[in-house]
């Protein structure tokens, strides 16, 4: 029994592994900003907008940007409520 309960433990930690590794990933983030960029694009020419594909980068940029600081912001944050408790 004990040993089965560990084994599920064990599966379930590499599975929760798994997902953060994946959710940290730079091809996650080339995905979104590759899907980000052509939802925009194609929402821009339905809609008349000029140059819609050097339009598109608008959204794809700020996502990316959005990405690259939340490091930052995770280890400011983290560091403050570290330091208030």
């Amino acid at each position: 029994m004990l040993d089965q309960a560990l084994a599920d433990i064990q599966e379930r930690n590499a599975r929760v592994e798994l997902d953060k590794a994946w959710e940290t990933s730079k091809t996650r983030r080339a995905v979104i900003a590759g899907m980000t960029y052509i939802v925009a694009t194609l929402y821009m020419m339905s809609l008349g907008v000029s140059q819609p594909m050097l339009n598109a980068l608008i959204p794809t940029g700020g996502y990316l940007l959005s990405t690259l600081s939340l490091p930052i912001v995770k280890k400011i944050w983290t560091d403050k409520t570290c330091r208030n408790k």
